[in-house]
């Protein structure tokens, strides 16, 4: 017996631990979750750590600032692909901090446009540059040919998802399920 400890296993390594007939294309999911799950996590954790702003408000306003006449919520919600009661805490707390604004609309007094307030829009712009600069630099170790490659690699992965989903009678552009956040996150 030896004195060595026992080597803890990364996601990659314990999905393929046992051999399958398809362990490179297992191994190959679990590395994009992998690093899918890396640089949400480091998103998310410097948003709050530099911002005081989770990823949901930051997408929010990420949404809002590409309209500058402001959205319906329910075009957010669809938009963000989650429910329009959590689009409502979300802007319930950008509107507490003074970064959006909203108001019923004229058209229909039950549904409300929400857009970002000068402060928000400023907020958001100098978010939009950190997250660029955090982006840059964790894709710091490849180069342009690098990049260029893995974008041809990933487009071609996303046309064979398409298809597979087409095939099995799912919609090719169905949107991704996400895991419910907890109120924190909001």
């Amino acid at each position: 017996m030896s004195d060595q400890p026992t080597p803890l296993l990364d996601a990659e390594t314990a999905g393929t631990e046992v051999g399958h007939a398809h362990q490179d294309e297992l191994r190959l999911w679990l590395r994009l979750l992998t690093c899918t799950n890396m640089i949400e996590g480091q998103i998310r954790s410097r948003l709050r750590a530099e911002y005081d702003v989770t990823l949901p408000r930051f997408d929010l306003m990420a949404q809002l600032y590409r309209a500058s006449d402001g959205m319906m919520m329910s075009e957010v919600s669809k938009r963000m692909m989650v429910s329009s009661g959590n689009v409502t805490l979300i802007v319930e707390h950008l509107v507490a901090s003074g970064d959006v604004e909203r108001q019923t609309s004229a058209h229909d007094r039950r549904a409300q446009l929400i857009r970002l307030t000068e402060t928000g829009r400023a907020n958001f712009r100098d978010m939009a540059s950190a997250h660029e600069a955090w982006i840059a630099n964790m894709f710091g170790g490849l180069n342009a040919k690098d990049i260029g490659n893995l974008m041809k690699l990933l487009a071609k992965t996303k046309a064979s998802l398409q298809a597979d989903l087409s095939q099995h009678g799912a919609a090719a552009d169905a949107p991704v399920v996400k895991k419910p956040s907890s109120r924190r996150s909001r």
